[in-house]
């Protein structure tokens, strides 16, 4: 879909419900609180970070100007605010917001990094699931796991992704010595602690695979390149 179509229809929705819940009678704080929050839901699926602050952002801005807000107790502004922190707590903030992994991005993968039948595979930061669809296409006899901070998004991906284990937790903090592939949709400034956190915890013959970024340092046992998408650069340990 081409931008920034998906921000009006996402602003559009967000519009919409918050009319229809005013027609209703609901409350004028609960109705902002609701739109707002459908507005955070379809930010998520934008495909950059900016992207989603303009989709999230739409509709709370909109509202403000448009004359409308006075109905609503100043309070409810901080609605919106507590949304997002509930998507994005305060100790996430250093790693990557959520970069979903776009359709068709780790394939062929399996044919760079084969994996035995039943092999253990992480999502670390798995957000809405996108990853985890995309590991399933391509290794669908594996055991897949996802580990998200955010409960909304662990809750959604759980959902989504009923074929893994997805748990609430810190990706850094997550245990990787039992996986024969960890994979990672972060941003530069993580790669440093993750080949790290790598290098001490996967065992020997297992992979790291990261889209888009490449972890400074390390060279990589093979990458994943195909024209129109992002690269996929695959470490194996022992890389030391």
């Amino acid at each position: 879909m081409i931008w920034p179509l998906p921000a009006l229809l996402a602003w559009a929705a967000s519009w919409g419900l918050f009319s229809g819940l005013t027609l209703a009678d609901t409350p004028g704080a609960l109705a902002l609180g609701l739109a707002a929050a459908l507005g955070l839901v379809l930010a998520a699926t934008a495909a950059t970070p900016w992207r989603r602050v303009f989709v999230a952002a739409g509709f709370p801005l909109s509202l403000a100007a448009s004359g409308l807000a006075g109905a609503i107790p100043a309070w409810a502004w901080l609605l919106p605010l507590a949304l997002l922190a509930l998507l994005y707590p305060l100790n996430t903030w250093r790693d990557a917001p959520m970069f979903p992994t776009p359709g068709g991005a780790l394939q062929g993968l399996a044919g760079l990094a084969p994996l035995p039948e039943g092999a253990r595979l992480l999502d670390a930061g798995c957000g809405l699931g996108d990853g985890l669809r995309e590991l399933r296409r391509e290794y669908p006899r594996a055991q897949l796991a996802g580990v998200e901070w955010s409960w909304p998004l662990r809750i959604a991906c759980a959902w989504r992704c009923r074929f893994a284990r997805v748990r609430r937790g810190d990706l850094w903090a997550s245990d990787w010595t039992q996986q024969d592939l960890v994979y990672l949709f972060q941003r530069p400034e993580s790669m440093p602690r993750a080949i790290d956190k790598a290098s001490r915890e996967l065992r020997p013959g297992a992979w790291l695979a990261s889209l888009e970024f490449e972890a400074p340092g390390v060279r990589p046992a093979a990458v994943l390149r195909a024209p129109g998408r992002k690269p996929v650069w695959l470490y194996r340990a022992p890389w030391v």
